[in-house]
Order: C-alpha cells, then structure tokens, then sequence
C-alpha cells in the first residue's frame, strides 16, 4: 500500500513539473514572439518610409544638379573667393614682404633695437629669410 501511494505521489508531483514546465515554455516563448514583432513591426515601418523616399527621388534633377556642380559657371571668381578666404592669421598680419608669391611664407625677424609698434619703420628694417617647405 505505501509503494502505491508513493509512487502515486510521485507520478503526481512529476506531472504537476510537467504542466509548470510546458506552461513557463509557452510563456516564454509567447514573449519572446511578441517582442520580435514587434521589433519586426518597427523595422518594416522604417523600411518602408526609406523605400518610398527612395522611391520619391527625382533622377533627371539629381543628375542636373551633379553636373552643375562640375562646372560651376563662375569658377573663377569662386576660387579667387576661396583664395582671399583661405589665408593664414599669420599670412594676414604679415607686411607684403614677408609673403612669397609662389604662397609659401617666408620669416621675418625683428631687430632687437626696432618696436614692435612701429608699422612705418618695420618695412625698412625687416630681415628676411625664404624657408622651403
């Protein structure tokens, strides 16, 4: 009688561990689904818009514009622009003499005796040396 009750309690506690285990798999699980499509969900939407702004680009003006932008009708009054723009502070503060015409800088030395206040004198007095990069 005790191994039949026993063992009676055993196969109920082995099929009550069954229906927990079968039951938290399915949770999991259902979780688990959920959250995927929803990731699915959000990706989808975001593949959309990017596939109909694709869809919305107008070939014929892009290309236009790419051409334009080769040959720009006032180039040469840009790069003069670009060239004015793209001096150094140093080469800005510079007296003429101190810069070379082929855009290299060259340096120039005060004396020891001459101020640097002096802007009148400073062009007379300038020691310059070319430095090649």
């Amino acid at each position: 009688m005790d191994a039949t009750r026993t063992t009676r309690h055993l196969e109920e506690t082995i099929d009550n561990f069954e229906k927990q285990k079968i039951k938290d798999i399915k949770t999991i699980f259902s979780e688990f689904i959920t959250i995927e499509m929803l990731f699915h969900g959000k990706a989808l939407e975001v593949y959309t818009a990017a596939y109909q702004n694709i869809q919305k680009i107008d070939e014929e003006e892009d290309l236009e514009v790419f051409r334009n932008s080769l040959y720009p009708p006032d180039y040469s009054s840009r790069l003069d622009i670009v060239r004015a723009n793209s001096k150094s502070p140093l080469q800005r503060s510079l007296p003429a003499k101190c810069v070379s015409g082929t855009g290299q800088v060259s340096t120039c030395r005060l004396r020891k005796d001459q101020q640097p206040e002096d802007d009148d004198e400073e062009d007379e007095d300038l020691d310059v040396t070319e430095e090649e990069n």
